[in-house]
């Protein structure tokens, strides 16, 4: 069975959401990793080809972090962004793998000619 998650702490600043198992496993996610990696099918589309590179996120903040039955949470950004269901595998995935991931992230917005600061998705 996978690990549970025992804490969810989002930091004063709405900016980090520190997740922590019963396994001991603990990941600090930006809340601009959780944006622009949203399990949403506003930014992963119903398929691979629909999923959009999503920028101008980088001051974003999350303004709410409401549980769904007992497997997932709901995080409402303050940019209104409020669909995606972040189940605790995704949460687990998401903190193990946010250095690929991120630098993923990063190497869509050069090729795609989009930045952090900007708005703007393709």
């Amino acid at each position: 069975m996978s690990a549970w998650p025992t804490e969810l702490r989002l930091s004063k600043d709405k900016k980090t959401l520190t997740v922590t198992f019963d396994d001991g496993r603990s990941y600090t996610l930006a809340a601009e990793l959780l944006r622009v990696m949203s399990p949403s099918a506003e930014v992963q589309g119903h398929n691979a080809a629909e999923r959009k590179t999503v920028g101008g996120k980088i001051n974003v903040a999350i303004l709410a972090v409401d549980p769904v039955g007992n497997y997932a949470v709901r995080l409402s950004f303050d940019d209104m962004h409020n669909t995606g269901l972040f189940t605790w595998a995704y949460l687990a995935e998401l903190g193990r793998d946010k250095d690929e991931r991120w630098a993923a992230y990063l190497a869509e917005l050069r090729e795609k000619g989009l930045s952090r600061e900007r708005p703007g998705q393709r």
